[in-house]
């Protein structure tokens, strides 16, 4: 699957309840949010940016992170694919996109984010796409980074 496949999108009021029906497994919901607490988090936080994950025109999966340029800090904050449109390579085009997206912000030198450590988490679909452990530990998450 290409990247020029999958589209991030602007979430709007014509398809905000269309992404709020998305859902992953229910194994998965342990380790995702639903999106429409996605939407609430983002409400409270100005550092929030988010994007719907579109393939052929239809919505697939929501992708949110945290981007404070005047620290340089990137942060993968959700990443998700509905469980109808798992195992296709959406998630990995998805953030080819948002990777090149973030290379391009003030300072960028590094993509953070945070995984549960468990059994099913999504640990082998990051370090996957490189990202690496850091060694710390938050909120009982590993935090790892991509260098960009």
């Amino acid at each position: 699957m290409e990247a020029s496949a999958v589209e991030l999108r602007e979430v709007t009021a014509a398809t905000v309840r269309a992404i709020c029906r998305l859902e992953t497994t229910e194994d998965q919901r342990a380790y995702v949010a639903p999106n429409a607490i996605s939407f609430a988090e983002a409400l409270f936080e100005p550092k929030a940016w988010f994007r719907a994950i579109y393939a052929a025109g239809e919505p697939v999966g929501f992708v949110m992170l945290s981007i404070d340029p005047d620290r340089a800090e990137y942060y993968l904050w959700r990443v998700m694919i509905d469980r109808r449109h798992q195992r296709r390579g959406y998630g990995r085009s998805a953030l080819t996109l948002i990777v090149d997206n973030v290379r391009s912000l003030p300072g960028a030198r590094e993509l953070l984010v945070s995984w549960v450590p468990a059994e099913g988490g999504p640990e082998p679909f990051y370090t996957g796409l490189g990202f690496v452990p850091t060694g710390e530990i938050h909120d009982g998450e590993v935090v790892a980074r991509l260098a960009l």
